[in-house]
Protein backbone atom coordinates (compact mmCIF):
# COMPACT_ATOMS: atom_id res chain seq x y z
CA UNK A 1 0.00 0.00 0.00
CA UNK A 2 1.37 3.35 -1.01
CA UNK A 3 -0.39 6.10 0.95
CA UNK A 4 0.36 9.47 -0.64
CA UNK A 5 -1.00 13.00 -0.91
CA UNK A 6 -2.03 15.11 -3.87
CA UNK A 7 1.21 17.08 -3.35
CA UNK A 8 3.31 13.90 -3.63
CA UNK A 9 4.15 13.21 -0.01
CA UNK A 10 4.27 9.54 0.92
CA UNK A 11 3.67 7.92 4.28
CA UNK A 12 6.47 5.65 5.49
CA UNK A 13 6.47 3.55 8.63
CA UNK A 14 9.55 2.44 10.57
CA UNK A 15 9.37 -1.20 11.61
CA UNK A 16 10.56 -2.26 15.03
CA UNK A 17 12.29 -5.58 14.41
CA UNK A 18 14.31 -5.47 12.34
CA UNK A 19 14.37 -1.69 11.97
CA UNK A 20 13.72 -0.49 8.43
CA UNK A 21 11.37 1.91 6.61
CA UNK A 22 8.47 0.75 4.48
CA UNK A 23 5.02 1.69 3.28
CA UNK A 24 1.96 0.02 4.81
CA UNK A 25 2.10 -3.76 4.36
CA UNK A 26 0.11 -6.72 5.50
CA UNK A 27 -1.31 -10.14 4.84
CA UNK A 28 -4.66 -11.74 4.23
CA UNK A 29 -6.15 -12.66 7.60
CA UNK A 30 -8.58 -15.33 6.46
CA UNK A 31 -9.10 -17.36 3.26
CA UNK A 32 -12.14 -15.36 2.11
CA UNK A 33 -10.49 -11.93 2.58
CA UNK A 34 -9.66 -10.25 -0.74
CA UNK A 35 -6.40 -8.37 -1.28
CA UNK A 36 -8.39 -5.09 -1.48
CA UNK A 37 -10.14 -5.80 1.82
CA UNK A 38 -6.77 -6.61 3.40
CA UNK A 39 -5.25 -3.38 2.06
CA UNK A 40 -8.01 -1.24 3.55
CA UNK A 41 -7.88 -3.12 6.85
CA UNK A 42 -4.08 -2.89 7.10
CA UNK A 43 -4.05 0.87 6.43
CA UNK A 44 -6.51 1.35 9.27
CA UNK A 45 -4.78 -1.10 11.65
CA UNK A 46 -1.27 0.24 11.06
CA UNK A 47 -2.07 3.97 10.82
CA UNK A 48 -5.61 4.66 12.04
CA UNK A 49 -6.34 6.30 8.68
CA UNK A 50 -9.87 5.76 7.36
CA UNK A 51 -10.79 6.88 3.85
CA UNK A 52 -13.72 6.27 1.55
CA UNK A 53 -12.25 7.85 -1.60
CA UNK A 54 -8.78 7.76 -3.12
CA UNK A 55 -8.22 3.98 -3.25
CA UNK A 56 -6.69 2.43 -6.35
CA UNK A 57 -6.04 -1.22 -7.23
CA UNK A 58 -3.06 -1.22 -9.58
CA UNK A 59 -3.81 -4.81 -10.68
CA UNK A 60 -0.10 -5.53 -10.20
CA UNK A 61 1.23 -8.59 -8.44
CA UNK A 62 4.84 -9.31 -7.54
CA UNK A 63 6.36 -12.53 -6.30
CA UNK A 64 9.55 -12.82 -4.31
CA UNK A 65 11.41 -15.34 -2.20
CA UNK A 66 11.00 -14.77 1.54
CA UNK A 67 14.37 -14.43 3.24
CA UNK A 68 14.90 -17.03 5.99
CA UNK A 69 15.08 -14.30 8.67
CA UNK A 70 11.48 -13.26 7.86
CA UNK A 71 9.80 -16.65 7.36
CA UNK A 72 8.42 -16.67 10.90
CA UNK A 73 6.06 -13.84 9.84
CA UNK A 74 4.36 -16.15 7.34
CA UNK A 75 2.39 -19.38 7.52
CA UNK A 76 4.59 -22.43 8.15
CA UNK A 77 6.25 -23.65 4.97
CA UNK A 78 5.67 -20.42 3.03
CA UNK A 79 8.74 -19.59 0.95
CA UNK A 80 7.33 -17.18 -1.67
CA UNK A 81 5.33 -14.02 -1.04
CA UNK A 82 2.64 -12.86 -3.47
CA UNK A 83 2.29 -9.09 -3.15
CA UNK A 84 -0.57 -6.98 -4.56
CA UNK A 85 -0.15 -3.25 -5.16
CA UNK A 86 -2.72 -0.73 -3.92
CA UNK A 87 -2.56 2.96 -3.22
CA UNK A 88 -4.53 5.54 -1.31
CA UNK A 89 -4.36 9.17 -2.33
CA UNK A 90 -5.29 11.67 0.36
CA UNK A 91 -5.75 15.43 -0.06
CA UNK A 92 -3.07 16.13 2.56
CA UNK A 93 -1.01 14.34 5.22
CA UNK A 94 -2.93 13.00 8.20
CA UNK A 95 -1.91 12.22 11.73
CA UNK A 96 -0.95 8.61 12.17
CA UNK A 97 -1.90 6.34 15.06
CA UNK A 98 0.82 3.69 14.84
CA UNK A 99 0.42 0.03 15.62
CA UNK A 100 3.13 0.11 18.32
CA UNK A 101 3.67 -3.66 18.28
CA UNK A 102 5.05 -3.32 14.73
CA UNK A 103 6.23 0.25 14.18
CA UNK A 104 8.21 2.85 16.07
CA UNK A 105 7.79 5.87 13.80
CA UNK A 106 6.16 7.39 10.77
CA UNK A 107 7.04 10.15 8.38
CA UNK A 108 5.51 11.92 5.40
CA UNK A 109 8.25 12.42 2.77
CA UNK A 110 8.39 13.48 -0.89
CA UNK A 111 8.09 10.46 -3.19
CA UNK A 112 11.72 10.67 -4.32
CA UNK A 113 13.05 10.70 -0.75
CA UNK A 114 10.68 7.89 0.23
CA UNK A 115 12.05 5.74 -2.54
CA UNK A 116 15.59 6.18 -1.26
CA UNK A 117 14.63 5.30 2.31
CA UNK A 118 12.68 2.06 1.87
CA UNK A 119 14.42 -1.29 2.17
CA UNK A 120 12.33 -3.52 -0.13
CA UNK A 121 12.78 -3.57 -3.90
CA UNK A 122 9.02 -4.16 -4.31
CA UNK A 123 8.35 -1.07 -2.19
CA UNK A 124 10.71 1.00 -4.39
CA UNK A 125 8.95 -0.34 -7.51
CA UNK A 126 5.53 0.66 -6.11
CA UNK A 127 6.77 4.16 -5.22
CA UNK A 128 8.26 4.49 -8.72
CA UNK A 129 4.90 3.60 -10.24
CA UNK A 130 3.05 6.16 -8.14
CA UNK A 131 5.67 8.80 -9.08
CA UNK A 132 5.28 7.93 -12.78
CA UNK A 133 1.49 8.22 -12.55
CA UNK A 134 1.78 11.63 -10.87
CA UNK A 135 4.21 12.79 -13.58
CA UNK A 136 1.78 11.68 -16.32
CA UNK A 137 -1.09 13.46 -14.56
CA UNK A 138 0.93 16.70 -14.36
CA UNK A 139 1.88 16.39 -18.05
CA UNK A 140 -1.75 15.77 -19.04
CA UNK A 141 -2.90 18.77 -16.99
CA UNK A 142 -0.51 21.10 -18.84
CA UNK A 143 -1.23 19.70 -22.30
Amino acid sequence: MVVFTAAGETLLLERLRPAFWQSVTGSLEWPSETPEEAARREVYEETGIEAVAGWFDWKISRYFQILPAYRDRFAPGTRVNHEHMFSLQLPEPRSVNLMREEHRGSEWLPLTKSRDRVWSWTNRAALDQVAALRARERTDATS
